[in-house]
């Protein structure tokens, strides 16, 4: 065989040999970096050191506004600077007039009146919530007095509605539910020893009503955490 014979059949291994070394060069520090990740998560921190009282006004896409309060266990560091939170809130609100409409609506849709002379009236319909949060914050201390923090976490929402035109039909059925939602914080601690003040921004997304609340109150931290 010639030597531009094992020039051309050879050729076509180079790229595919390069990007084997490649591979092969950079594959353990991909491995050492995500086992070094993971290496910082460790349950050992993990204990109750803070508990928060908040209240604030809530406001969703199906309810009008109302002021809603809740309670979190601050469960320490599950990795530096990252803290788990559990907590409780609940609101009852009112059903807000299009979400109401929408229920009109559809009633109408299944009633048959040849002469269309029918009025329904809902009334006034109120919903609550109780919702149970586990909460992941990453926290950045902006000094010694002051804590920076923003999070995510899954909530399990408890709902209830309520009316005195809609108890005990398939309309409170409709809004008696438990579902799934997923939170976003951002807030801040401001304090150097065991009380402290807070004030945080909540987005909470679930199926059937999303909100935002903006709430303050007072955390109590145990001594040395």
């Amino acid at each position: 065989m010639s030597s531009a014979s094992i020039k051309a059949v050879g050729r076509p291994g180079g790229p595919a040999i390069g990007l084997i070394v490649l591979v092969l060069s950079v594959s353990p520090s991909v491995r050492l970096s995500a086992q070094g990740l993971l290496s910082q998560f460790s349950y050992d921190n993990l204990k109750p050191s803070a508990l928060q009282l908040d209240v604030g006004p809530l406001g969703g896409n199906n309810i009008r506004g109302a002021l809603t309060g809740g309670m979190r266990l601050d469960y320490g560091l599950i990795a530096p600077h990252v803290r788990v939170l559990l907590g409780v809130s609940y609101f009852k609100a009112d059903f807000g007039s299009a979400a109401r409409q929408r229920f009109v609506d559809r009633l109408r849709s299944i009633v048959h009146d040849p002469d269309s002379n029918y009025t329904i009236n809902l009334g006034a319909i109120t919903w609550s919530d109780v919702t149970g949060d586990l909460d992941l914050q990453y926290l950045l201390p902006q000094g010694h007095a002051v804590t920076v923090y923003m999070g995510i976490g899954l909530g399990a929402h408890f709902r209830h509605g309520s009316g005195a035109a809609i108890n005990g039909t398939f309309v409170q059925d409709a809004l008696n539910e438990i579902t799934a939602g997923l939170n976003g914080t951002l807030g801040a601690e401001f304090g150097a020893k065991r009380w402290r003040f807070t004030l945080d921004g909540r987005g909470v997304l679930s199926s059937g009503l999303s909100t935002v609340s903006l709430r303050s109150g007072v955390m109590y931290r145990w001594a040395g955490k």
